[in-house]
């Protein structure tokens, strides 16, 4: 994504959208990590700190703004609704406020609750 300043032109790759969001969706209670879903096995796995770029997907829309989709891994027993609504509102503060662009929206997908 390119925006344009008086100063100059600054490019910010989707990896920094995707770690931003990672690391905000993470820091909120009852989630364990990011989540992505093996295209060999099926299987969901839980990404390490390093590597949670990869369950966060990024959409561009023509007016600037970003949509983004996160799949995640919680702890077992908390309010799923409560979690989903609390990382929507740290990752789109997080992500407008670290890159200055507008998030029009946040879609949370819980692919796994971790027992125990």
């Amino acid at each position: 994504m390119k925006l344009q300043t008086e100063k100059g032109t600054i490019t910010i790759s989707s990896d920094v959208f995707s770690n931003i969001t990672g690391a905000a969706a993470t820091n909120c209670y009852g989630v364990k990590g990011m989540a992505i879903r093996s295209t060999t096995d099926g299987l969901v796995h839980l990404l390490r700190r390093e590597s949670m770029s990869k369950g966060v997907k990024v959409t561009y829309h023509e007016d600037g703004s970003i949509s983004l989709e996160l799949h995640i891994i919680v702890d077992n027993g908390v309010n799923l609704m409560a979690v989903s609504r609390s990382i929507m509102s740290e990752v789109k503060y997080n992500v407008s406020r670290a890159t200055g662009v507008e998030v029009r929206n946040v879609d949370v997908f819980v692919d796994f609750m971790v027992i125990g």
